[in-house]
Formats: C-alpha cells, sequence, structure tokens
C-alpha cells in the first residue's frame, strides 16, 4: 500500500449533533485514513481557514457540503467528496446511503409480515425521504399494493409549541383514514418514535394496530422505551470509508468514472415495533408466525401444517387466497433473506451460512440461491460485503 503521511484531510461533519449517521460516517473515513496514513483534523468549519499565499493547508476535504464549504474548495482548488445528500450544492462528487433501496427494504419487511395496508411518513423536502419513499411505493406496486404518504415540513418539528402541535394534528387527522392493521415506514428514527407515542395518545397498539419501521438504527432511540422500534440500519460507516476511498484518487488526481456513487444499506433490524404476522386469516398468521420461528431448521411444508394443527391441502388453499403465495414458497423467502444477511454481514462459509439458514446442504442452498436471485451465493457476497474494503473500480 503506498500510504501518503504528509497529507492533511479536513472532515467537517457537524459531528457535534452526535448522530449515529455523523459518527458512523467520521469512523469511516478515519479507518481508511489510518490505514493511508493522513493526517484528519476534524474540523466543523473548515470553510474559514484562511488561506496562506501557499494556499490552502488541506489535501482534500470530506464534508457535509455547505455552499460556503464547496466555495473554499473551488478557491483553493483542494479536491471534495461530499457525504450530505441534502446538500443544496448540486454536481459535487459525492458518496451517499441508498435511500431507494431502504425503501424497497422496508416494503419487503412488511410485506414478509403479512400486511396489505400501507403508509409512509417523512419530511416533503428531504432528498432522502423522497428517494424512499420511491422505494416503497414502487415495491407495493409491484405487489398490487398502495400506500397513503403523510409527507410534512420539517419546520413543523423545531422552534414554536404552535408548530409541533399542528404536526401531531396532521398526523391524527392521517389517522383517521388508515385501515388496520397497517404497516408505516418512516424516514428517520426520531420520527418514528413521535409517530408511535402520536399512536399510544389515539389508543392505537404497536405492533397490534400498528407496525412501525424507523430508518438510521439509532440504537438510543430504537431500543428504549418499549416497544423497541425495527429499523434500517443505512450504512453510515461505509459512506464514510468509500467517500475517503474516492477522495485518495482526486488527491491522486484520478478522474472519477461515477460522480456519485450508491451504498446499499447494512440490514433491516427487527424489533418489537414490527412483531406481528398481519393477516385476517388467523390460521395462516399462525403459520407464518410457526414459518419465521423455525425457518433456520430444515423444516418443510408438512412440519408447518403439524405446527398450526390442521390439514396441509386446506392450509396451502387459504395461504394461496390470504397471501399469494405458497408456504413453500415463504418457506424459502426467509431463508434466502437469513442466508443474505450471513453473506453480506459474516466471513462464515457457504456451508455455513447453507445451515444457519435452515438449507439441508451446502449443494441445494447453492442451486436455490442461484435459481432465485440469478447469481451465487459467492457473487453476492463479493457485491454486498464491502464494508471497510477499497473499491478500486469507481
Amino acid at each position: 500500500m503506498n500510504k501518503n503521511p504528509a497529507r492533511h484531510v479536513a472532515i467537517s461533519l457537524e459531528m457535534e449533533w452526535a448522530y449515529k449517521q455523523h459518527l458512523e460516517v467520521f469512523a469511516g473515513c478515519q479507518k481508511y485514513a489510518d490505514e493511508m496514513g493522513w493526517n484528519c483534523q476534524i474540523h466543523p468549519a473548515v470553510d474559514r481557514t484562511p488561506i496562506s499565499e501557499s494556499g490552502t493547508s488541506f489535501d482534500g476535504i470530506i464534508a457535509r457540503a455547505t455552499p460556503a464549504i464547496a466555495e473554499y474548495a473551488e478557491k483553493t482548488k483542494t479536491p471534495l467528496m461530499n457525504v450530505w445528500l441534502n446538500s443544496q450544492v448540486k454536481n459535487l462528487p459525492g458518496v451517499f446511503p441508498d435511500y431507494n433501496r431502504s425503501g424497497e427494504m422496508g416494503a419487503e419487511h412488511l410485506l414478509s409480515r403479512g400486511f396489505s395496508n400501507f403508509g409512509y411518513m417523512g419530511c416533503q423536502t428531504d432528498i432522502n425521504a423522497r428517494q424512499q419513499y420511491d422505494g416503497f411505493r414502487a415495491t407495493l406496486a409491484e405487489h398490487g399494493y398502495r400506500c397513503s404518504a403523510q409527507l410534512y415540513s420539517r419546520s413543523r418539528l423545531t422552534g414554536t409549541a404552535p408548530g409541533w402541535e399542528e404536526f401531531v394534528s396532521s398526523i391524527k387527522d392521517w389517522m383517521k383514514n388508515w385501515q388496520l392493521p397497517i404497516g408505516i415506514l418512516v424516514s428517520s428514527d426520531l420520527h418514528a418514535r413521535y409517530l408511535v407515542d402520536i399512536c399510544r395518545s389515539n389508543n392505537l397498539k404497536v405492533s397490534e394496530d400498528v407496525a412501525v419501521i424507523g430508518t438510521g438504527n439509532e440504537t438510543s432511540i430504537c431500543e428504549s422505551p418499549p416497544s423497541t422500534l425495527t429499523s434500517i440500519d443505512m450504512g453510515f460507516a461505509q459512506v464514510g470509508y468509500q467517500a475517503a476511498a474516492r477522495l485518495e484518487r482526486l488527491m491522486n488526481g484520478e478522474s472519477l468514472a461515477e460522480s456519485t456513487i450508491l451504498i446499499s444499506p447494512s440490514d433491516i433490524v427487527p424489533r418489537q415495533s414490527t412483531d406481528l404476522y398481519a393477516c385476517n386469516d388467523p390460521i395462516v398468521s399462525q403459520a407464518l408466525h410457526f414459518i419465521a420461528e423455525n425457518c433456520q431448521r430444515n423444516i418443510n411444508v408438512s412440519d408447518v401444517v403439524r405446527g398450526v394443527t390442521t390439514n396441509r391441502r386446506g392450509l396451502e388453499r387459504r395461504f394461496k387466497q390470504a397471501l399469494g403465495k405458497s408456504i413453500s414458497g415463504e418457506i424459502a423467502r426467509l431463508r434466502l433473506e437469513r442466508a443474505k444477511h450471513h453473506l453480506a454481514q459474516t466471513n462464515s462459509t457457504i456451508k455455513e451460512v447453507a445451515a444457519a439458514a435452515g438449507f439441508r446442504d451446502a449443494d441445494h442452498f447453492y442451486k436455490v440461491f442461484n435459481r432465485i436471485e440469478g447469481i451465487p451465493p459467492s457473487q453476492y457476497r463479493e457485491t454486498h460485503q464491502q464494508l471497510f474494503t477499497k473499491d478500486s473500480q469507481r
């Protein structure tokens, strides 16, 4: 590895907010910097750094790029990598989480719980919320469902009490049109907590009446108080790491084939707020619970039938009518989701992944995975297991 200890890089991420997004992006940047021998400096106001006759003292900048920072980088000819999707400055090279994919993941999670009523809640001016909403509703549409949306102004959530009361009132008005049970995806964990609290004040039970998914996996928000909050981990550390890797190329005078790259979310972390299998048919709901709790074992349709004490033909018919899919298909889907998580998040062998996901052996796992996903497990791992790995092709 060609290290250059002389390189001096400024990191401007508004870390005083202490959100996981900023802290993990910083951690990813710093990990790459340590590997390369950079001298990194946290600098919340890099645009106000004095410019000497020889120019700026920074070789590169990683920032939530404000207009002032972008202007400073241009004036000093300092390579700049943007990690703020909602930045007012366009056409900057950047690395961002894939919020469209997070919307798809939220829809897939709620669909797997048997929901047929859906909603989305997010700030109307945020690019990330709009992208997430697009992914959410597109995935639902593929399965024949629609969703209602509550898009609100961020200004209602700050400042005067009247603004907050207007926000709460708008959510309660939205609730009047819900058909229960309903699954809701929210663009941030904090706002998901607001929704949970408003639901409770409106005598709605989480997760029996309303299943809620947040975004960001801020553990301090998600894990207390009950109900704990299911959330999508956006992979912010990988955003920081890849931003640093791309900045290295810019500092080397290289051009980037793609100005912007997107990092897929790491995972969806299930907690109590979606601990429900919504189905009008109680027998099918029982079957869904049984499959979810036992799919890591080598179960088959007969095991599910015995688990809910009914006959096979009747259960298969009811399953198809209620969910539009087969029992064996749901078993395979959950096993594949478990397997994909192990492939992306662990270094387990293919044989170990197959066993952990409930496949009878590695060969069976390989065939099923390749048939459904269109690629072998090893290729999926290579594509998705990129945490803290260099992206030399970008």
